[in-house]
């Protein structure tokens, strides 16, 4: 899809598409990150702990977003970050400055140990080193996340056929798709390969009204391309709205790229929920400078 064409393909077609700003919602604790970690906070304080534990990558939305949560909540953050070289790059990278900047102690550990951060030894071990403290998931995806992800939609949203979404560890899509309403279809865009997030979504959902899009990953969790690069700097420029590289950005690639193929019926409203993550973007480009690549334009 060319991606000049995209104000002319909206004229062109027989379908209106509308953005719900989620990512408008919180400076630091933005899109789908404010919904997840909402009820979890909660629930923390209730039961008592005065530590929240969580895991992520170099440049994870949740890894940023827990920190500054935390610290607002008055409460200590500790983040298990997957790549023991990055405990020699806090300075230089713009997540995890930000996040020791807003008090998170940092656990740097292999990609190999982190593939068994759920298994009951790894847990025991951080409890042992750590002692007590609250564990959210990595991407914050938990029932109380999903619960916070249900309140995206409201009453006023039923006019939509068509809610679209991208998708990481399927918290949101979850709470969309149960707060749907009947005759509406929830789209999911994965960013990452594989179907493997099918069984993780069908452990909250029991509606049937979803459908995952495969075709946009771009190559994989945070892989992009100069094509997706040139589409999100002209959609900031059309649009004065900025998309993350990472998940909504292909999202919306790929809404448009449907659109330019007749996947939806005519008269068709099509909400996208942005979910945020724009704090990425100056660790992405720090990565696209070094492989000489164009640079996503994003003036936050």
């Amino acid at each position: 899809m060319k991606v000049l064409t995209q104000k002319i393909l909206l004229k062109a077609s027989k379908v209106e598409l509308y953005i719900r700003r989620e990512d408008l919602i919180h400076p630091f604790v933005s899109g789908n990150k404010f919904r997840k970690l909402k009820y979890n906070l909660l629930e923390a304080k209730k039961q008592k702990y005065t530590t929240l534990l969580t895991f992520g990558g170099a440049f994870s939305n949740h890894i940023a977003a827990l920190a500054f949560a935390g610290k607002e909540a008055g409460l200590k953050t500790i983040g298990i970050i997957r790549g023991e070289e990055l405990a020699d790059q806090v300075a230089t990278n713009p997540t995890l400055l930000f996040a020791q900047q807003c008090g998170m102690k940092f656990e740097f550990v292999s990609r190999e140990a982190y593939r068994t951060k759920s298994d009951p030894a790894f847990i025991a071990m951080l409890q042992d080193k750590f002692q007590e403290f609250y564990i959210v998931p990595e991407g914050g995806t938990n029932e109380l996340a999903v619960q916070g992800c249900q309140e995206i939609l409201t009453a006023e949203d039923a006019q939509y056929n068509f809610v679209c979404t991208a998708v990481g560890t399927g918290g949101t899509i979850s709470g969309l798709i149960n707060s749907a309403v009947d005759d509406q279809k929830i789209l999911g865009f994965p960013a990452l390969k594989g179907d493997f997030l099918q069984k993780d979504i069908c452990k909250f959902v029991q509606n049937k009204n979803w459908e995952l899009i495969t075709d946009y990953h771009f190559g994989g969790y945070g892989k992009v391309t100069e094509e997706l690069i040139q589409f999100l700097n002209q959609f900031y420029k059309e649009n004065v709205i900025p998309l993350d590289p990472v998940y909504t950005g292909k999202m919306v690639f790929g809404v448009m790229d449907m659109i330019a193929n007749n996947y939806f019926p005519d008269n068709s409203k099509i909400l996208l929920i942005h979910t945020g993550g724009l704090q990425g973007i100056q660790g992405m480009n720090q990565y696209l400078i070094k492989k000489k690549l164009p640079i996503i334009e994003y003036h936050g």
